[in-house]
């Protein structure tokens, strides 16, 4: 599916080949595993059912889908997609430097939530830095 997306962006010429070569593709965060395995199964399902569409309108640069991302990154949504922490900060620290008029104290609160040194140590702050500034870039957010 997420093939189809990228080629159809990419027919349409709404996005270089470069721009879809940055984002890694959304089916890389599901894990092999079944959510039958989940002690939520069924919000496990739903998750990956929407994953695809989620991803895609988050790198678009809508907040509500980053928001979600960055969550389910962070904390696996009930096994539904592979936890990975750096990058869930990295997406926390997309939104905040987005400047987009919807972002909130519970965003600010995120950051340290889930960037802080009870999840990340320093090395791990510094890759979700460097991550956040890569996709901000393709985003084409200036800081």
């Amino acid at each position: 599916m997420s093939e189809l997306i990228a080629a159809v962006l990419l027919a349409c010429g709404c996005v270089s080949l470069a721009e879809v070569a940055d984002w890694p593709p959304a089916d890389s965060y599901v894990p092999k595993i079944s959510c039958q395995q989940s002690d939520a199964a069924e919000r496990c399902e739903q998750i990956r059912a929407d994953w695809t569409g989620l991803y895609a309108d988050a790198i678009a640069g809508r907040i509500e889908s980053q928001r979600k991302i960055s969550f389910c990154l962070s904390t696996g949504c009930n096994e539904g997609i592979v936890v990975e922490p750096v990058l869930g900060c990295a997406w926390r620290q997309v939104i905040a430097a987005s400047h987009n008029p919807e972002i909130n104290d519970t965003d600010r609160t995120n950051i340290d939530r889930y960037c802080g040194p009870r999840v990340l140590d320093d090395a791990g702050r510094k890759a979700a830095g460097d991550q956040s500034q890569a996709w901000l870039a393709l985003l084409g957010v200036t800081p």
